[in-house]
């Protein structure tokens, strides 16, 4: 089966949302995950990507959720929701190839699927705030 970028993207969540819950952030989970089941080695470095971009960059990662939620702290964020924050926003500051519009709509998507409409609105506002403040300006 061939594995496209949304695919990708849905697999990165639920690793991320299983780090969430277990506080555990270890690559090493990448290997003893889903990874060795599915035929994803065309989205691998992707997937290798973000995670490990969370992992290494996490404290400034839940920063900007933080930042942007205005007055949410991390705990009262729906573990979910704070999956797609962390994958949306390591898309849209450390990969320039993908556009911020794109992981944005991706993010919604995503959060549609997985939480609620309160959610949807509430990360789309989290990650529009972002961009338009840091004056994030990416292929669009």
């Amino acid at each position: 089966m061939y594995m496209n970028r949304k695919q990708a993207r849905e697999l990165v969540m639920k690793m991320l949302f299983e780090m969430n819950m277990n506080k555990e952030y270890n690559i090493e989970l990448l290997a003893n995950s889903t990874l060795e089941e599915e035929d994803m080695t065309n989205q691998k470095e992707y997937i290798s990507q973000v995670l490990e971009t969370v992992i290494n960059n996490l404290e400034k990662i839940n920063t900007v959720v933080k930042t942007y939620s205005k007055g949410w702290t991390l705990d009262r964020i729906a573990k979910v929701d704070l999956s797609i924050l962390q994958l949306a926003l390591v898309e849209i500051i450390y990969i320039d190839t993908i556009p911020y519009n794109v992981s944005i709509n991706e993010a919604i998507e995503l959060t549609k699927k997985y939480s609620s409409n309160e959610s949807a609105s509430f990360i789309n506002g989290i990650l529009g705030g972002f961009v338009e403040k840091e004056g994030i300006k990416k292929h669009d």
